[in-house]
């Protein structure tokens, strides 16, 4: 990381949280280019990493780089894309590593826009906390991808959170059913148990604080003890107690029909989002 240039196509939230957390390890400032339309939003980064502005400038940024994060919303990627492409067909320096953080948007599609199958890309699917340095990423690259340069993307993407590589490209949306969408199902389950303690009669304030550490606290225990979800669950449920109630209860509506249910939905709309995305830019 130390020794790589690294150019981000945009400069939102996404690309924001990578560049904090690279800058917080071992990658130099100096090393990160970032080209936006926005000049406050390059000013506002540049004073706070240090890091190198390219003011709608994406051939400035990405010439002569090891890497390039295509940071972009998922319908002007193609746009993007095909840009980054021109520029890399009439250079005659090192090909770079191109790194998609674009949610479904799928690799054969980017390399198309690109102008060709001869680039090293890797696809990857963060989740939202990555803004708290503490997401879970999905990757997949393509057969160009070196070892050096599959290292080089998961020390990128490692910055914010964990990874976890992919050998099948549409395993990412199972990724994105699972991870992509995940803290929503789990803010909803917050919402719901805030809601119940209310009507049970706590306090809004004191519902919330309760809700917020014990989810807080029962993610943290699965962390950090070797047992799996299902064991740990076991041991908090002692028979004929509150627990079992609860559970009892979750069971009889079908939960876990209703968790595979949801699951199923986000990752057959993930497929679908994919297809209109490839085909309303050829």
């Amino acid at each position: 990381m130390k020794n790589s240039t690294i150019a981000f196509i945009g400069g939102g939230n996404m690309a924001y949280s990578l560049i904090g957390g690279l800058v917080a390890g071992d990658c130099p400032a100096s090393n990160i280019r970032v080209a936006d339309p926005n000049n406050e939003t390059l000013e506002a980064m540049q004073q706070q990493f240090g890091i190198t502005p390219f003011p709608a400038d994406n051939p400035g940024a990405i010439a002569e780089v090891d890497a390039i994060v295509l940071a972009v919303k998922p319908q002007i990627l193609a746009t993007v894309t095909k840009e980054v492409g021109e520029v890399l067909q009439n250079s005659h320096g090192k090909a770079p590593l191109l790194i998609s953080i674009a949610a479904g948007v799928r690799t054969h599609d980017i390399e198309r826009w690109l102008g060709g199958d001869t680039q090293a890309v890797v696809r990857t699917m963060p989740n939202t906390p990555a803004l708290l340095q503490s997401s879970a990423t999905g990757l997949y690259a393509n057969r160009h991808v070196s070892e050096q340069q599959k290292n080089l993307a998961e020390s990128i993407l490692r910055a914010v959170g964990t990874t976890a590589w992919l050998e099948e490209e549409a395993q990412l949306d199972a990724v994105t059913a699972l991870s992509g969408s995940g803290p929503a199902y789990f803010f909803l389950f917050m919402e719901a148990m805030e809601a119940a303690a209310q009507e049970l009669g706590l306090p809004q304030e004191t519902a919330r604080m309760l809700t917020l550490q014990t989810a807080f606290g029962a993610a943290k225990m699965a962390l950090e003890r070797p047992e799996s979800s299902a064991e740990l669950r076991r041991k908090v449920t002692s028979p004929g107690g509150t627990t079992e109630a609860a559970i009892g209860s979750f069971q009889q509506q079908e939960l876990e029909a209703i968790v595979t249910q949801a699951m199923n939905a986000a990752r057959d709309r993930s497929i679908e989002l994919a297809d209109q995305l490839g085909k309303e830019n050829p």
